[in-house]
């Protein structure tokens, strides 16, 4: 079998399953490469998957109405007045993404940079080509709007043809999140070059400061602005696969959606009935939920500050962490010093040092779309909580997480890491 897209695992995966490989081997590992979430599953959801477990029919390829309905609500309430007839749900909101890059039919798709590490892998497969956009300086997962006029202009002078973005808001891999107004100003620029807006918004509930919300492109380009989200983080899903996209109203909504639902039903047929009935329950958002969600985020929030403060400590550059459980530190400070010491020229090179030598499972830079020579790396604090489901229901509610003893230990290795690294005296005895 041939084929002219070269086909990888996804970095994520990999990394973890390499992990996973060498814990089982008897080695000590951190498990710092993905952002799977490891928190268990809030006791109603489980109820109401058991009580769904009987539904067995395939449902329409869209979704059952009221998980439409639903997630209709949750955007409504976030102040995106959607109709249940522009929500299509799927087996999660990765898959979707890929069908709405089928749906907009070819072209290029301008990702950002430093961007999640599937978004260029999956326009490639799609028969698209990325175009990567740089984005400004602590304002992850949107592409700087004035870089981005001037490459799609760029772009289309020399043939070839953008037609969507894809933005992330809040982001991964840097925790951060654009501003209102760069967000209004993408929103523009997308209008002046009719661009199609796919906002991955998976990380919206991860927000620390609930009293400034990340913006949804939707809000200034309604009329051309995809927005997906999912289960996955805000209530640790990942295994039970389920995702929901918006799609404007309008002609251009209406025919993505067509597009749409064809893939789906060619791919997938329908999501998992048992696990769209889970779905219409969290989308509609019961106080249980939301008090669950909040305790996570909070859980997130002590952790990702503490971690971010070892790596400032210990010489490396790092931008204020907003949201999600995600740093993405430079080391471009200690070049000098971990060329000397180390041999290390690049994120390549450091990312497989700290795995060899201590066991610290994290992505290079370039796995993000960085450059070979650059010192960035991506780590991700959500496997900190425990090992069982004790441990982490023990962290989500107590006063203060960073007491308890495996998270202490976690993070005072963490901090032994990088004291050893760059030769600082590191945060923690």
């Amino acid at each position: 079998m041939t084929s002219s897209v070269p086909v990888t695992m996804s970095a994520t995966l990999a990394a973890d399953q390499e992990l996973e490989r060498r814990r089982r081997a008897g080695e000590r590992v951190l498990f710092l490469a993905s952002g799977e979430i490891g928190l268990p599953v809030l006791p109603q959801l489980r109820e109401r998957l058991s009580a769904a477990a009987g539904r067995n029919a395939y449902g329409p390829v869209s979704g059952d109405e009221e998980l439409r309905a639903a997630a209709a609500g949750h955007w409504g309430r976030r102040g995106l007045r959607t109709d249940a007839a522009d929500v299509v749900c799927g087996p999660g909101s990765k898959p979707l993404l890929f069908a709405l890059l089928l749906a907009v039919g070819g072209g290029d798709v301008v990702v950002p940079v430093p961007s999640w590490v599937s978004y260029g892998a999956q326009a490639r497969l799609a028969g698209c080509r990325p175009l990567p956009v740089a984005t400004r300086p602590g304002e992850g997962g949107v592409p700087d709007p004035d870089v981005l006029r001037g490459g799609v202009v760029a772009a289309r002078a020399a043939g070839r043809d953008p037609r969507c973005v894809v933005v992330t808001v809040p982001d991964n891999p840097t925790g951060t999140v654009a501003s209102g107004e760069t967000v209004r100003r993408l929103a523009a620029v997308a209008a002046e070059l009719d661009l199609v807006i796919i906002s991955d918004e998976i990380y919206g509930d991860l927000v620390f400061d609930t009293r400034r919300p990340a913006l949804s492109p939707a809000l200034f380009a309604p009329e051309r602005t995809v927005v997906t989200t999912g289960l996955t983080k805000n209530l640790a899903l990942g295994g039970w696969r389920m995702g929901v996209a918006r799609l404007p109203s309008g002609p251009l909504g209406g025919a993505l959606r067509e597009r749409l639902v064809g893939v789906a039903s060619q791919v997938w047929s329908s999501t998992a009935a048992p696990v769209q009935a889970v779905a219409a329950y969290a989308f509609a958002e019961p106080p249980e939920v939301r008090a669950h969600v909040a305790a996570c985020r909070r859980l997130h929030e002590r952790v990702v500050r503490e971690v971010a403060g070892l790596l400032t400590d210990a010489g490396a550059r790092l931008a204020p962490v907003q949201a999600t459980c995600y740093l993405y530190p430079d080391f471009e400070p200690l070049r000098e010093s971990l060329r000397r010491v180390h041999g290390v020229r690049g994120a390549g090179e450091l990312a497989a040092l700290l795995g060899s030598r201590w066991g610290g499972g994290v992505l290079a830079g370039t796995a993000f779309g960085e450059p070979g020579h650059s010192l960035r790396l991506r780590l991700a604090t959500s496997r900190l909580y425990g090992d069982t489901d004790a441990e982490r229901w023990a962290a989500l509610s107590a006063p203060d997480p960073l007491a308890l003893p495996w998270i202490e230990a976690s993070l005072q290795r963490i901090g032994h890491v990088l004291a050893e690294l760059t030769g600082t005296a590191g945060r923690r005895p």
